[in-house]
């Protein structure tokens, strides 16, 4: 069964997909079921990956890390996604681009997760 906003990724070949729309089937890839991606909040490297955000003039500014993740060939964050009641923005970043991204502010509590290549999916709440 899937749900709506999960994100699930191939442990052979790395596709990353989130779930549209829930469903009673699993999802496979390369012939093996995906896993999925738990939401991580705190705990071992959470200050490397903390989704720091600022709000100001109609504008949502995400910086990933206390001091700026690393976005090399091998370790990168490959995007930050905003999520609202009713509305997911989300930045592409990948190797070579820079921790951060920006969104307009819709208003009203955000989620804001971004996914490490390495390390996983963070997610930080925002009122």
């Amino acid at each position: 069964m899937t749900a709506t906003r999960q994100i699930y990724r191939c442990n052979v070949c790395g596709n990353v997909v989130e779930v549209v729309g829930s469903g009673a089937g699993r999802l496979v890839c390369c012939g093996q079921p995906m896993e999925l991606l738990t939401e991580i909040s705190e705990g071992e490297g959470w200050e490397k990956h903390l989704p720091r955000v600022e709000r100001a003039n109609g504008t949502i500014r995400v910086y990933i890390g206390s001091e700026p993740h690393p976005m090399g060939e091998d370790h990168y964050i490959a995007w930050v996604e905003v999520l609202t009641g009713s509305h997911v923005m989300r930045a592409e970043l990948g190797s070579g681009a820079e921790p951060k991204a920006e969104f307009p502010d819709l208003g009203g509590a955000i989620k804001v997760r971004s996914l490490c290549n390495k390390h996983g999916l963070r997610a930080v709440e925002v009122l």
